[in-house]
């Protein structure tokens, strides 16, 4: 089998077990659901001068950083968010002192796009995510 085959293979090609669904193609549906939401909060940080760069955490367990906003469990959808800001994640110490500054280099305009802390089994890392209506 040359490289090309492998790479197109399907599981069901090779008998082997279908892969799990990755858990952002549910991340990506339920941030889309809740964009509105997520943008009303994140312009509230702003506007009572609580932070210029707001940051929502989206999980599926229990985190204890931000205040809970949407509830999968009430929502019935797949994950949670809960709303933060660039200086807890600072005091917390999940962005470090020296990382401030290159993390604001590449902190998207937040009128336009949520910062998303995503946290999954593997990991976590940041993504922005366009609100709804916003032209990338």
């Amino acid at each position: 089998m040359d490289r090309e085959e492998l790479l197109s293979a399907t599981p069901e090609d090779s008998g082997a077990p279908k892969k799990k669904e990755s858990p952002l193609v549910s991340l990506e549906k339920d941030l889309e659901f809740y964009s509105d939401a997520i943008k009303e909060v994140a312009i509230e940080i702003m506007v009572e001068g609580i932070s210029a760069h707001p940051i929502f955490i989206a999980h599926q367990h229990e985190v204890s950083i931000g205040e809970l906003i949407l509830n999968k469990e009430e929502l019935n959808t797949d994950w949670t968010i809960q709303a933060s800001t660039l200086e807890e994640f600072v005091e917390k110490g999940i962005i470090s002192k020296e990382k401030k500054d290159p993390f604001l280099k590449v902190y998207k305009k937040p009128e336009d796009y949520m910062c998303v802390f995503v946290i999954v089994p593997e990991g976590a890392n940041f993504i922005y995510y366009p609100y709804k209506g916003f032209k990338k």
